[in-house]
């Protein structure tokens, strides 16, 4: 088991790690609309969903893998009704590869954001 840790996405606010890796496949933890340096992304559902595939990127290339390898995606909205916007910047990311996902509403998240993504991949 190897620790994923990187600059180019915000440090753990908590006892986790930003994500591990387990013989070939890398599990992120949650990752939410905060800048690395730790500045929280205000706006809209896409000016958050833009930042969290910011972050993403971040952790999945230090890992080893990216976007492309990705085989699953759990995603956590604060709001239902913002699921078209999510989904239209989700797009952006996944336009021809297309991972298995899931997508919840959920009462509240870390800093009241309005979105936090997880996601399985492959490691190169």
């Amino acid at each position: 088991m190897k620790v994923v840790s990187t600059k180019k996405a915000p440090a753990a606010i908590g006892p986790y790690s930003q994500g591990i890796i387990v013989n070939n496949m890398f599990y992120s933890s949650g990752q939410i609309p905060l800048t690395p340096e730790g500045n929280l992304v205000q706006g809209d559902i896409k000016e958050q969903t833009h930042q969290v595939f910011a972050n993403l990127k971040g952790v999945l290339e230090e890992a080893g893998a990216s976007l492309e390898t990705v085989v699953k995606v759990t995603a956590f909205l604060k709001d239902m009704n913002d699921f078209a916007a999510f989904n239209e910047v989700y797009g952006e990311y996944f336009q021809t590869h297309k991972p298995a996902r899931s997508c919840v509403e959920v009462a509240r998240l870390p800093k009241d954001v309005l979105v936090e993504i997880e996601v399985i991949a492959l490691v190169k």
